[in-house]
């Protein structure tokens, strides 16, 4: 197993809902940390923690944004991370796996799956270093995680129940401090 952290300049966590049932709202959280316990050769046996800054999400609308960051949604200054932690890998197919865990969301913890594909594998010892690519997607029921605030307007929700969940990021090795850099004698 070796140590591994998601690179920020190639991540996504992106989310969508429906307005009024018609249009896709989508979104992202633009600060998001994880680190994993991988072996390439045998990613069921893979740990994956990740952490998300609520206050770092954005929609394309400042107004909105607000709104979502306000007490309505994310209440980000009482609860300013979003957390999950996986329990299991199973395998799914062929570069396709399940990963299980805890999401927390405005101290709400619920068990929640994604379906993993993993896009590929690149090792530059020099400059791009070891990384694995993959997606992440899911679907969850906001009012599982404590965000119930919803409007009827003219016969229809503003606001889906059911969000979801794509995540595509690069993951890189974390090389130990005496691989790292060569000692001179």
């Amino acid at each position: 197993m070796s140590n591994w952290q998601l690179d920020p300049y190639h991540t996504q966590v992106e989310f969508s809902a429906k307005h009024l049932g018609m249009m896709t709202v989508r979104g992202h959280f633009a600060d998001v940390s994880a680190t994993a316990d991988i072996d390439p050769d045998h990613p069921e046996a893979a740990s994956v923690e990740v952490t998300v800054l609520t206050a770092s999400i954005k929609t394309n609308h400042e107004v909105r944004d607000n709104d979502l960051r306000s007490s309505n949604f994310l209440e980000v200054d009482k609860y300013p991370q979003m957390t999950f932690k996986s329990t299991g890998v199973e395998a799914a197919g062929p570069d396709k796996w399940t990963l299980n865990g805890d999401l927390t969301i405005k101290g709400n913890t619920r068990p929640v799956s994604f379906e993993v594909t993993r896009y590929g594998e690149f090792n530059d010892p020099g400059m791009m270093g070891h990384r694995i690519a993959y997606s992440a997607t899911t679907k969850i029921d906001r009012r599982d995680y404590g965000l119930t605030f919803n409007m009827l307007l003219d016969g229809r929700w503003v606001v889906s129940d059911e969000i979801q969940i794509s995540i595509e990021g690069e993951l890189v090795e974390q090389k130990a401090p005496e691989e790292a850099a060569p000692t001179e004698s």
